[in-house]
Parts: C-alpha cells; sequence; structure tokens
C-alpha cells in the first residue's frame, strides 16, 4: 500500500477565469509519496511525471482534493482522472459536522499546527517567478494533509474548534487504500 498526499496550486483565481476550475491552470502539484518516502514538486511542465506516479498509487490523499485539484488537473490528464481511489478530508470532516471547515481550523485543533498563509500568496510566488518560494508553500499544506491523514489513521478521529469547544470528528482510514489495482490511463513516456 502506498498512498499519495497531493496538493495544488494554481496560476489563477477563480474571478480571473470566470469560475472555472479547468481554467485556473496549474503552477505546481506537491506530493509526499509514502512509497519513496519523499515530498517532491511538478510544475506544470512535468504534470506527465506527476501522472505516472498517480497511476501506481493505492490511494490519493487531499483536502477538497476531489472537487478542487482533481478538476484542476482534468485538463491535462488523458485519461478519467476521477476513477482515482481518492480519501478526501474535508468529506469525512462535511459528513461529520454537516457543514465545510477549512485545513487550517482541523490542523489547529487536531495537530497543533496552522497554515503558512492564504492561496493567494501562491498566486504572487507563481506571477513573480518565485518558484523556490512557490513549492515551499505547496508542500507546507502537503505536510499538514499527511499529518491530518496520519493522525486519522492513527486515532479514528481529527478535530475541530467551534463555540462548543473541541469536536471530534470519526474517522475510519486504516484500511482505506489497502487493495488496489493501478491505473494505466496515460500514453508511454
Amino acid at each position: 500500500m502506498h498512498p499519495i498526499v497531493l496538493d495544488l496550486e494554481t496560476q489563477n483565481l477563480f474571478t480571473d477565469v470566470g469560475y472555472d476550475h479547468r481554467k485556473l491552470k496549474v503552477s505546481v502539484v506537491g506530493i509526499y509519496d509514502y512509497a519513496t518516502n519523499k515530498f517532491e514538486t511538478y510544475l506544470e511542465k512535468d504534470l506527465i511525471y506527476l501522472f505516472k506516479k498517480l497511476e501506481h498509487a493505492s490511494l490519493l490523499v487531499g483536502f477538497n482534493i476531489r472537487k478542487f485539484d482533481l478538476e484542476v488537473l482534468a485538463p491535462y490528464y488523458l485519461g478519467n482522472i476521477f476513477k482515482f481511489p481518492v480519501l478526501d478530508i474535508i468529506e469525512d470532516a462535511q459528513k461529520a459536522l454537516g457543514f465545510r471547515v477549512a485545513l487550517d481550523d482541523l490542523a489547529k485543533a487536531t495537530i497543533g499546527t496552522k497554515k503558512q498563509g492564504h492561496g493567494l500568496k501562491a498566486i504572487e510566488y507563481f506571477k513573480k517567478g518565485e518558484w523556490d518560494a512557490l513549492c515551499q508553500y505547496c508542500l507546507s499544506d502537503v505536510k499538514i494533509t499527511r499529518s491530518l491523514y496520519e493522525y486519522g489513521k492513527k486515532y479514528g478521529a481529527l478535530y475541530f474548534l467551534d463555540a462548543k469547544g473541541r469536536r471530534e470528528i470519526k474517522v475510519d482510514w486504516a484500511t482505506r487504500g489497502k487493495s488496489f489495482t493501478s491505473v494505466d490511463l496515460t500514453l508511454p513516456i
């Protein structure tokens, strides 16, 4: 079993592209690959190499990955990117709480950390050509997402703070992604 934790940053804002995910364009994708125990980044021009890796992952783990990251990646992928097995942390949190919650809020309550900043910073880094800063920003979100995933797998719960205090969000991730067949939908490199 080797999941991949994934997050991406875009070149554009929703307001720039008429609220169309597919026109946001990827600036960078950050991953943590459990097969290699490494964090990696892929710029837009290198996505073909990322896809080959994703096709052999047992599970793609992310935060809002299904309704954001995969939607943004879809125009770049030759196959159906929505066929990949996915664990979307926001979906489990929303199911338990009845509303959407921010990654930052889960991170603060569960693992005692917070995001580096807002996604607008990543677009600024892209527009200025600050590639190292962009990649580090993206990987910081991957690290938070990975920590939440590992915490949830180990303890069966995440946490959220509201006016009533710290609320538990039960999750059952221990066996997710254990059985899989690779998806081979891209052209050979």
